[in-house]
C-alpha cells in the first residue's frame, strides 16, 4: 500500500474565521481528522510549515517550501524498514498556488507526485470542501499515472500539471483551470483516470539555491504605458523583467526601445500576454511584438507573467550571463 506524506502550509483549508478575518489555526493532523485520513498504519508523515496565507509569501518562503518538498521525500517512513514515501501532499493557500507549483517543477527533479491542494471555503465552513480536495489529493500522490509527471495541483476533481494551471475564480469551488491546455487527471470517488500521457518533469539544472532566487519584476502594458515602470525596476533591483502585455505580446515603441536597451544593458526581458489562454507570439511591428523581439525580449509562449517570472528567476540562479538562452531552451523542450 502506498504510503503519502503531508506538508502543511496554512491557507485557507486550515483557516477559522474571526474578529481579524480568516486566519489559519487548524494542524496538519487537523485537517487529516476531518477528511478521514488520520488512521492507518504506518501513519501518514506530517510536517508542519505554517506560514499563514500565501498571499504574504516571498521567494524566500516559497523556496522554503520547496526544500520542506524534498526533506519529505528523503525521509524514511516511521514504521517501516527505512521506506520513503510513494508521494507527498502538500496544502497550500489558493492564492499563490499556481506560483509554487510550478516553481516546484523548475526544481525538483523526482518521478514521485508531488500533489499540491487547498480550498476555497475554510476550515470551520458548514460545507468545507478542503476534506474532498485532501482526499483526492492523497489518491493522486498514491496513483501510479500520477509518476513522472512533475509537481500537480489537484482541486474539485481536476488535476493540472504545473505548466499553465492558473486560478480562474475568486469564489467558486472550481477554482482551477489551465487555459488551451486543461486538466491532465481526473479524481472520483478516489479512483484516477488518466485524461493526457505522462510529461516527465523539466527542471531547470545547475540551479544554487543557497544564493537565494534574483528578484525578477512584472510589469503591466497598457494604453498610455511608457519606459518608466521599466527602468524604475531595474534602477532599484530587478535582475529581470516580465512583460505582461496586450494580444501577442505587444506595446509602444518607446517601450520596445527601453527594452532594447535593458537586454543590451545585460537585463534579460521575457513577454507574455495578459489574455488568459493563447501563446504571445511576435506578429505585429510598429512597437508590437516584432519590435520587442528585435529588442532581445524572449517570448514566454503561453506561460501566465506570474509563472514566467519565476521561471526567469531560476535561469538566473543557474546563469546570470546566459538566462535568456536558458529560458529559450526550456521552452523549446
Amino acid at each position: 500500500m502506498a504510503t503519502v506524506a503531508l506538508l502543511a502550509t496554512g491557507g485557507t483549508i486550515a483557516s477559522t474565521g474571526g474578529a481579524d478575518g480568516r486566519v489559519p489555526t487548524a494542524s496538519g493532523r487537523d485537517l487529516l481528522r476531518q477528511a478521514g485520513l488520520g488512521g492507518g498504519d504506518p501513519p501518514v508523515p506530517v510536517r508542519e510549515l505554517e506560514l499563514g496565507g500565501s498571499f504574504s509569501w516571498d521567494l524566500e518562503r516559497m523556496r522554503r517550501v520547496i526544500e520542506e518538498i524534498r526533506g519529505c521525500l528523503a525521509a524514511p517512513v516511521r514504521g517501516t524498514d527505512g521506506a520513503r514515501p510513494d508521494g507527498v501532499v502538500v496544502t497550500h493557500g489558493t492564492d499563490t498556488m499556481e506560483e509554487t507549483v510550478f516553481l516546484a517543477s523548475l526544481l525538483l527533479d523526482d518521478p514521485r507526485p508531488v500533489v499540491l491542494t487547498g480550498a476555497q471555503q475554510p476550515y470551520d465552513s458548514r460545507s468545507p470542501d478542503g476534506p474532498e480536495n485532501l482526499r483526492d489529493a492523497f489518491a493522486v500522490a498514491a496513483a501510479p499515472s500520477a509518476r513522472g509527471r512533475g509537481p500537480l495541483l489537484c482541486f474539485d476533481g481536476l488535476v493540472f500539471a504545473a505548466r499553465g494551471v492558473t486560478k480562474v475564480d475568486t469564489l467558486s469551488h472550481r477554482a482551477f483551470g489551465a487555459p488551451g491546455r486543461g486538466p491532465v487527471l481526473r479524481v472520483h470517488d478516489g479512483r484516477v483516470t488518466a485524461l493526457a500521457p505522462p510529461g516527465p518533469p523539466h527542471p531547470l539544472p545547475g540551479v544554487d539555491l543557497d544564493t537565494g532566487l534574483p528578484r525578477v519584476d512584472v510589469v503591466a502594458l497598457y494604453p498610455g504605458a511608457d519606459e518608466a515602470l521599466l527602468r524604475a525596476a531595474a534602477e532599484t533591483g530587478a535582475a529581470g523583467l516580465v512583460l505582461a502585455a496586450p494580444g501577442t505580446g505587444n506595446t509602444a515603441p518607446r517601450v520596445a526601445r527601453e527594452v532594447a536597451r535593458l537586454t543590451g544593458a545585460g537585463v534579460p526581458v521575457l513577454v507574455c500576454s495578459r489574455v488568459p489562454s493563447g501563446p504571445a507570439v511576435p506578429l505585429y511591428g510598429g512597437g508590437g511584438g516584432v519590435d520587442l523581439a528585435r529588442a532581445g525580449a524572449v517570448f514566454a509562449g503561453d506561460l501566465s507573467p506570474w509563472q514566467a517570472r519565476l521561471l526567469l528567476s531560476v535561469a538566473l540562479a543557474a546563469t546570470r550571463l546566459g538566462a535568456a538562452r536558458a529560458v529559450s531552451g526550456w521552452l523549446d523542450g
